[in-house]
């Protein structure tokens, strides 16, 4: 099956595109779709990244798509670090909104969800979660 301008999650398949195109990979056990990443730069080090999804996504894919995207913008900005300030993830009708706040750095900023940029965005790359 062909969904034109989406990009399924499929639990096990690796496959990397853009963050709203690609071809869709037919899974028989679940599939989620990445329909984009809105970006906002809040202050110098500080970004909202508001994410979409559809399909049988979950709020952990939705948080990791997030993340995904704020590790790619900070590798973008020049930034080796990002770290987690807030998520709000809700569902309404099969559509799965997130609405995150990241900090970007170029040293390791303080805090416990600290993200090295560099190898998130490469395991995000791994898993085929699109970014920015």
């Amino acid at each position: 099956m062909r969904v034109p301008g989406r990009m399924p999650l499929i639990a096990g398949v690796v496959c990397l595109a853009a963050c709203a195109g690609g071809p869709p990979v037919d899974s028989p056990n679940r599939a989620a779709f990445y329909d984009g990443v809105e970006t906002r730069l809040l202050d110098d080090d500080l970004v909202n990244f508001r994410v979409q999804m559809t399909g049988l996504a979950t709020r952990a894919d939705v948080e990791d798509y997030a993340k995904c995207a704020a590790s790619q913008y900070a590798l973008i900005r020049g930034y080796g670090f990002a770290r987690h300030v807030r998520t709000n993830v809700q569902e309404e009708g099969g559509v799965w909104r997130g609405d995150a706040v990241y900090t970007i750095s170029p040293a390791l900023p303080r805090g416990l969800q600290t993200l090295d940029a560099e190898v998130v965005a490469a395991a995000c790359a791994e898993q085929g979660i699109p970014t920015v």
